[in-house]
């Protein structure tokens, strides 16, 4: 679908490609919804973190300009990991406080804050991104957006899994082991992920280049 859009003449002109993957993406479920009577299976986060999400950041990172993202990596980093705990913590922390004041008139435990706020704290840029590639902006200005987007998504991951173990414990069975190896599991993912992530890219590479 995706080749054919860029093939078709003034197809990118009409609307965006994100728009196009969309509409296809909901027709093909609302048919198959109503001609099938198999099961559907549930959306879950296994699935979607372990079946879903590794293709996507693949494509984006294969066809990601190597050289601009390397040059900027420092200021890529301090957007994606600092910019986006700080988010989290920001936003979940304001709820919180929101909360004790009775504006939402519910209770707004602060560790389930925290947790809404690790699912909104990374933000996906795609619109964006389709319109600096439209107006053609400044290159570093683009890669830095487009980093950033691309390693966000793993922090927020990270962080909502640890938020959901610390909501299934309860705040008042937490320790303080129980905070070191939050923050130890952090940087655990993080190495162990970029490693895993050089050499399976090492290996697609190698694959995509004899085929």
């Amino acid at each position: 679908m995706k080749e054919s859009f860029h093939i078709v003449n003034g197809m990118s002109h009409m609307f965006p490609e994100s728009c196009l993957l969309i509409t296809v993406g909901v027709a093909i479920g609302l048919l198959l919804f109503v001609t099938s009577s198999l099961h559907v299976s549930t959306l879950t986060p296994d699935v979607f973190f372990f079946y879903m999400l590794p293709p996507i950041i693949l494509d984006a990172g294969y066809f990601m300009p190597n050289r601009l993202f390397f040059d900027h990596l420092a200021t890529i980093l301090m957007f994606a990991v600092v910019g986006t705990i700080f988010n989290t913590l920001t936003i979940g922390a304001s709820l919180w406080l929101a909360g004790l004041t009775g504006l939402f008139g519910c209770e707004t435990p602060l560790l389930e804050m925290f947790l809404f706020s690790a699912l909104i704290s990374a933000v996906d840029p795609v619109a964006v991104l389709a319109v600096f590639e439209e107006i053609h902006v400044n290159e570093i200005l683009y890669i830095v957006v487009f980093g950033e987007s691309l390693l966000n998504d793993a922090v927020t991951v990270v962080l909502y899994h640890l938020f959901e173990t610390y909501n299934i414990m309860g705040p008042e069975n937490i320790t303080y082991p129980d905070l070191m190896a939050g923050l130890a599991s952090f940087f655990v993912v993080a190495i162990g992920g970029t490693l895993i992530g050089v050499i399976w890219g090492k290996h697609t590479t190698s694959w995509a280049r004899r085929t």
